[in-house]
């Protein structure tokens, strides 16, 4: 049976405008078809999008309106009703929870990291017509409400929606960026390829801690080669990591195949690789 949920996720990602709710609800669909053995059919997947894609319209339809809000209003509303009224927030358990980066979850549980609060916030707040958008601070994610280049507020969707002032900012990223202050680049909207590979990045670096998951890396990394642009080292690391789960010729295969990308560049590099690979192989005799 042909890997729906593959299929599904290239195709999103190369859409003119990706949509950033429906990239993370089929990581989503990944980990739960993958983790229960789920026959992965269409309707299986499609089940795991819609009801996503609808609770996400249901919080937008409880958000009162009120014509020409300004955007600490947009933020106050949103603080109100996500992080006041349904209790979404986050907490430091939750950075041991492969659920607190999975969207599904995160819709379930009401809780998880900053960058899928951020995600339910910036999707809540869009259908309900704010200007919002998501900001990739170093070692964490939060919520922009209003124009990035003018007149703007932030908000901490993993503190219940709190706004964020200078202050609170330097602190928030002090230990990230070893106090270095911050250039305006690093307030700018990320775009949704950019946050479900960071989202996948966090999958990877949860499952690295655990030697037990390496299924759960695999395909954190599988789908992370499936997004546009995303770093050339990971198909190394797919390699590695095929080898550990014991496929060899296969993970030999593909070291051979990388070493040959960065030859031209970086020689010692890829005999390093040439070297892990014919390793590889020799666990096959």
């Amino acid at each position: 049976m042909p890997d729906v949920v593959r299929q599904r996720f290239a195709e999103a990602a190369r859409e003119e405008g990706p949509d950033l709710a429906t990239l993370c609800l089929l990581v989503g669909a990944e980990a739960a078809l993958r983790g229960k053995g789920a026959a992965q059919d269409v309707s299986a997947l499609e089940r795991v999008v819609d009801q996503g894609q609808a609770e996400l319209d249901r919080l937008a339809g409880l958000l009162p309106y009120e014509r020409g809000r300004a955007p600490a209003a947009w933020a106050s509303a949103l603080r109100r009703l996500l992080g006041e009224e349904l209790g979404f927030r986050g907490a430091a358990p939750d950075y041991q929870r492969l659920a607190s980066s999975l969207l599904p979850e995160v819709l379930r549980r009401r809780r998880g990291l900053p960058i899928l609060l951020s995600v339910v916030w910036t999707e809540v707040a869009r259908r309900a017509g704010a200007p919002v958008y998501g900001v990739a601070l170093p070692g964490h994610f939060v919520v922009g409400f209003g124009d990035p280049r003018g007149h703007h507020v932030l908000a901490d969707p993993f503190a219940g929606g709190a706004q964020l002032g200078e202050a609170e900012l330097s602190v928030m990223v002090a230990g990230a960026t070893g106090g270095a202050p911050l250039s305006a680049a690093s307030f700018q909207p990320a775009g949704a390829l950019e946050t479900v590979l960071r989202v996948l990045n966090n999958i990877r670096a949860w499952a690295a801690r655990r030697p037990e998951q390496t299924g759960v890396r695999l395909w954190a990394v599988e789908l992370s080669l499936l997004l546009p642009h995303h770093p050339g080292r990971l198909r190394f690391e797919r390699a590695q990591l095929l080898v550990e789960r014991g496929e060899f010729a296969r993970g030999a295969r593909e070291m051979e195949g990388y070493a040959d990308v960065v030859a031209a560049m970086e020689p010692n590099a890829a005999e390093n690789i040439r070297r892990a690979a014919r390793a590889a192989r020799a666990r096959l005799n």
